[in-house]
């Protein structure tokens, strides 16, 4: 496949080593790694490629460009190598390509969607792995494609983004979903049209393509491929659908006869964490798992297995009757809103990068339940303005840029605010890079100030 040819790749974080070693063993005649960042190029010493920082066009007789996701289409370095008619690809598409030449090509269950993607593949592995599989996640979450493809697994849940699936163009999944699509990464792909066009790439030549009923897009995106459809929503499922049956998961879509006949999977007190889109998520989950032919019990007990990831509406404590809960892994409005509505009286932590996106449909939706809000960070003034508008009545405090401390002065403000029975609620419906490393960086800060502060207050009622 990459024998002989001399490849160049286009970023040196954790795609680009994998990718780098990957094609070395292969036989690529020549692999050159570029990185506009010196000394992350520099841990790379150790492989045995070229590294070169800062390529602005691929080196001559470059055969093969492979790029790290997050590169756009139109970096010099990229529009320098299609200019010049070499061809570009992702590590997916080149994972793709792998497998393809394997005695046995790997079973593809994918996942992707603005949100619940790393929740879903979480829960999908718990379910391959309680029927017995040789199964890991992999994609945008835990292993790269390329490094499960050579770890010699059989079911690859694969979680990948929009920018994973703009750089592939062979995939041909065993089952596939989209989640949901929502306002996300427009300052990538310029408009949400293509930002959804990006994800339906994930159903092309898919054998089975499992949709939201609940979702516009995810039906819409669906409707367009021709493998099996499937259903899943938090609705009495028709025939072709999983869904909920007062408080049971029910599948509807596996069985010998969908028009008559319903299997039970779970109850709703097995999904964890809870919420409704965590039970959409659990849903999808299942539809993949099923779609793969894994038995009931297997659904359940992967269900009751499965452990959330850290920053994802996990409990950090509750002081003075008010219960803290660090869901910083809501970076966009679509993810906060699924996190807001599984309580009933807020007091809202928010604030970030907004990459695009707009809160007006999010405070619209949420005002009821906010007891007040809390907003940081660099488009802090665009949630302001919008609570102003939607949701006049609700106290909002805006931590100066200047603080030294502002999530300290974010939880303080928060807890000020809460009365005896609210939830104090980090889910910022942004990114977090204009304040922390990362989201996980900014669920820890917030961590740490709740406790810290619940420690000087000892926990007196009214207080942290």
């Amino acid at each position: 496949m990459v024998a002989g040819l001399r490849v160049l790749v286009a970023g040196a974080g954790v795609t680009g080593r994998s990718v780098g070693a990957a094609l070395l063993d292969m036989g690529a005649a020549a692999v050159t790694i570029t990185d506009g960042n010196a000394e992350r190029l520099a841990e790379l010493a150790d492989l045995g490629a070229e590294l070169v920082p800062g390529l602005t066009t691929p080196p001559e007789g470059t055969d093969l460009v492979v790029t790290s996701p997050g590169w756009r289409p139109s970096s010099p370095l990229l529009v320098a190598a299609a200019a010049a008619g070499i061809e570009v690809i992702g590590e997916v598409e080149l994972a793709w390509r792998m497998g393809e030449r394997l005695p046995t090509r790997p079973t593809w269950l994918v996942v992707t969607g603005t949100n619940g993607k790393t929740t879903t593949v979480g829960m999908l592995e718990a379910i391959l792995e309680a029927a017995g599989a040789n199964a890991v996640a992999c994609g945008n979450v835990g292993l790269t494609v390329v490094d499960a493809i050579r770890s010699g697994h059989d079911v690859l849940a694969v979680e990948l983004s929009s920018f994973q699936l703009h750089w592939q163009s062979s995939l041909r999944a065993d089952a596939a979903v989209v989640l949901n699509v929502a306002e996300d990464h427009l300052d990538w792909h310029g408009t949400i049209e293509e930002y959804a066009r990006a994800k339906g790439r994930a159903y092309a030549g898919a054998r089975t393509v499992v949709h939201n009923t609940g979702d516009e897009w995810s039906g819409k995106l669906a409707a367009e491929h021709a493998g099996t459809r499937v259903g899943f929503g938090l609705g009495v499922p028709r025939p072709g659908e999983l869904g909920v049956v007062e408080d049971l998961l029910v599948d509807r879509a596996f069985v010998t006869d969908p028009a008559h006949a319903a299997e039970e999977l779970a109850t709703l007190s097995d999904v964890r964490p809870a919420g409704p889109h965590n039970v959409a998520n659990a849903l999808a989950a299942a539809a993949l798992a099923r779609a793969h032919g894994v038995p009931p019990e297997a659904v359940l007990a992967g269900l009751r297995a499965f452990q959330p990831g850290a920053h994802r509406a996990v409990p950090v404590g509750e002081f003075g009757g008010v219960r803290y809960v660090d869901d910083s892994k809501a970076t966009n409005p679509h993810a906060a809103a699924g996190s807001l509505r599984a309580f009933e009286s807020v007091v809202w932590i928010a604030g970030g990068q907004l990459k695009g996106a707009t809160v007006d449909d999010l405070v619209r939706e949420v005002g009821g339940r906010l007891r007040g809000v809390v907003v940081l960070g660099a488009d802090a003034p665009v949630f302001g303005a919008s609570l102003a508008r939607h949701a006049p009545d609700v106290p909002v405090e805006r931590v100066a840029p200047g603080d030294d401390d502002p999530m300290i002065e974010a939880v303080r403000a928060a807890g000020a605010m809460a009365r005896p029975g609210d939830v104090v609620l980090l889910a910022p419906a942004a990114a977090s890079l204009d304040m922390y490393r990362s989201y996980a960086h900014r669920g820890e800060v917030f961590t740490e100030a709740v406790l810290r502060l619940a420690r000087e207050d000892d926990g007196a009622p009214g207080a942290l």
